[in-house]
């Protein structure tokens, strides 16, 4: 008969004093009998194994399968997994601080962000690693762009593909053509932006608007109104406020998911001119193109901004071997990242 040191190990701790009760199976295990095993050498005169002066010692203690600091925290994370997954769950985004066992501090953190919020924290060494959305806000804080006072030493070290772009959109009956247009016509627009407000997508339409010479207040002064309303362009409260009659313009990013949804109701999209362009990529801002073939109701290509990318970033100075474990790890999960 073998003791099944496994399942005592786990109902009453390692411990070779405790008294137990011991689980009997009828035939031993091997890895029980490779890990379980305690081994006493003695080494001494002609090998006698009951001659204790002078002799060493050795116990090898049972090996346990997963530490339970592993267990504990893998039990989190996949929880966590588990629910951001979920479609009714609204709690999405994730931050996970990492530590050794009874620390004081936690030098590593991973901020699932989207946000140009997290790379301050990122600057400061107060994050380790964060996502950005798009790309090119990364290059404005490493250019020292507003909203940005310096360059900061930021390294990107991968990027999630993502072809995006921005889409200004309008109702037919404005007769705008192109976003000079607005400030040109001085145009009282009722245009609905994204709710979040450490979106990216606003830090993008104050230099838009700055390189058209005008302001979002502007708008406001000349009978418009500039509405911050919550979720994406396709949500009831934002295209279905076009079809309501209730405002004339959305402009946001995510343009395949919402972009024929605005073509059907009968809006069109307003280019950005060429100057604009230059303007923009001076500062760090990408130009980008929503093309006829992805939308079948375009009349023709439309120059616009580019919404690309989604690159992971840590401060130049985190340490090689942190930034290579975690490109490790990213590769080793990366079939099931959805």
């Amino acid at each position: 008969m073998w003791i099944d040191s496994e399942y005592r190990r786990q109902q009453y701790g390692p411990s070779e004093t405790r008294s137990a009760p011991l689980k009997m199976t009828s035939e031993p295990r091997a890895a029980d009998l490779s890990l379980a095993r305690a081994t006493f050498t003695a080494r001494g005169k002609a090998g006698n194994a009951n001659f204790m002066s002078n002799h060493e010692l050795t116990l090898k203690p049972t090996r346990m399968r997963t530490h339970p600091h592993t267990t504990r925290s893998r039990l989190m994370l996949e929880v966590a997994a588990e629910l951001v997954n979920r479609r009714d769950w609204p709690y999405l985004q994730a931050r996970i601080n990492l530590r050794e066992q009874g620390s004081t501090e936690w030098p590593v953190t991973l901020f699932a962000s989207d946000s140009p919020a997290a790379i301050p924290e990122v600057a400061a060494g107060k994050t380790q690693f964060a996502i950005i959305n798009p790309s090119m806000i990364l290059k404005l804080a490493a250019l020292g762009s507003a909203p940005f006072d310096a360059p900061l030493p930021l390294r990107a070290i991968a990027v999630l593909p993502s072809l995006d772009q921005m889409v200004f959109a309008v109702t037919a009956d404005t007769g705008l053509k192109s976003f000079a247009d607005i400030r040109e016509r001085k145009f009282p627009l009722k245009v609905s932006l994204r709710g979040q407000p450490d979106h990216s997508l606003h830090i993008i339409m104050n230099h838009v608007v700055a390189a058209a010479g005008f302001t979002l207040e502007d708008i406001i002064s000349w009978g418009g109104e500039v509405r911050y309303d919550r979720g994406m362009a396709y949500g009831a409260n934002r295209i279905g406020a076009v079809q309501r009659g209730e405002i004339h313009a959305i402009f946001d990013e995510g343009a395949s998911t919402w972009g024929n949804m605005a073509l059907e109701v009968g809006m069109n999209f307003l280019s950005l001119d060429e100057a604009l362009l230059t303007r923009l990529e001076s500062i760090g801002l990408r130009r980008g193109l929503i093309e006829q073939t992805n939308f079948p109701k375009l009349p023709f290509d439309v120059p616009t901004l580019d919404f690309s990318g989604w690159p992971i970033y840590t401060h130049r100075d985190t340490p090689d071997m942190i930034v290579s474990d975690f490109c490790r790890a990213l590769d080793a999960s990366k079939d099931r990242i959805p």
